[in-house]
């Protein structure tokens, strides 16, 4: 599969390496990283992951010194994209935001100022999702500030998303996400085996628990708006979470309840899981059903 690069030189002012893969979504795309451009207080690398873009993407982005990016003629999906993408990272820290997320003002100084306050390299960091429908996912804040671009309510959402309270969260998972460079490297970033990516999401943060990381927090005050799987809704579902179930042997279910504690108010670094005896037992079935 023939992927061409384009990667800028290191600026010692860029903070992040953002990673955005996107599939023939243009508009979004765009949407996102003037976003990011405009509500960003630090210089980043911005690195666009293109999968196909028929759509004008590839001009639009080419036309951007600015931008760095991997090239796909097709569809490399989120984990070959993103591990594709990560190899031309410039910083030391590795953020992967779908193209679908408009970064709010200073989100970016709450990651950072987090991760200078933690002192080392082992956590997974989260922004907190705005999305406009209800999920039940116990880490998002649900406004409906439109569900596309054509309702999309900007100056409604900038002038009101500070109201919302939310605390820190435990189970960092979803992106906006961000890790060490060295984490990323160690855990050798996506597992492919998840392609397209369904389910991708808790196998990289189970990387990480194996790896010995406890520290997984979502970040109440860095926010993003989310317009919802513009991306994801065209592609056929894999059958990711069997997958995790036979590599892992548990859940991710499991895996997001009684490791991650996901949702929970943050207190502390995680403890060691504690998953009861008769879940223990149910996963033990389920895996073997599977084998």
């Amino acid at each position: 599969m023939a992927i061409t690069v384009k990667q800028s030189t290191p600026q010692a002012t860029q903070k992040f390496s953002i990673l955005i893969p996107s599939w023939n979504n243009l508009p979004y795309l765009q949407l996102c990283i003037q976003s990011i451009q405009k509500h960003s207080t630090f210089a980043h690398q911005i690195i666009v992951i293109i999968n196909e873009g028929k759509d004008g993407t590839i001009e639009w982005v080419a036309n951007r010194p600015e931008l760095d990016y991997v090239l796909s003629e097709n569809n490399l999906g989120i984990c070959h994209g993103l591990n594709a993408g990560a190899t031309i990272a410039n910083t030391s820290y590795v953020l992967y935001i779908n193209d679908d997320m408009y970064a709010l003002p200073d989100w970016d100084k709450h990651l950072y100022d987090e991760i200078i306050s933690i002192g080392h390299n082992n956590f997974m960091l989260s922004a907190t999702m705005i999305e406009p429908t209800n999920s039940n996912n116990p880490c998002v804040i649900v406004a409906d500030y439109g569900q596309t671009i054509a309702s999309f309510k900007e100056s409604e959402l900038l002038s009101q998303y500070k109201k919302f309270q939310k605390s820190d969260w435990c189970g960092s998972t979803w992106p906006p996400n961000i890790l060490h460079k060295e984490t990323w490297t160690k855990i050798g970033g996506m597992s492919e085996e998840f392609s397209p990516g369904m389910y991708s999401d808790p196998d990289i943060s189970m990387k990480c628990w194996r790896l010995g990381i406890r520290y997984f927090k979502g970040l109440g005050q860095s926010r993003v708006y989310h317009f919802g799987s513009r991306s994801t809704k065209k592609l056929g579902k894999n059958i990711g979470k069997r997958i995790f179930l036979r590599k892992w042997r548990i859940t991710p279910g499991t895996f997001s309840k009684h490791y991650l504690r996901t949702g929970q108010k943050w207190i502390a670094p995680l403890p060691a899981q504690s998953v009861p005896p008769h879940i223990r037992i149910k996963d033990f079935i389920k895996y073997h059903f599977l084998s």
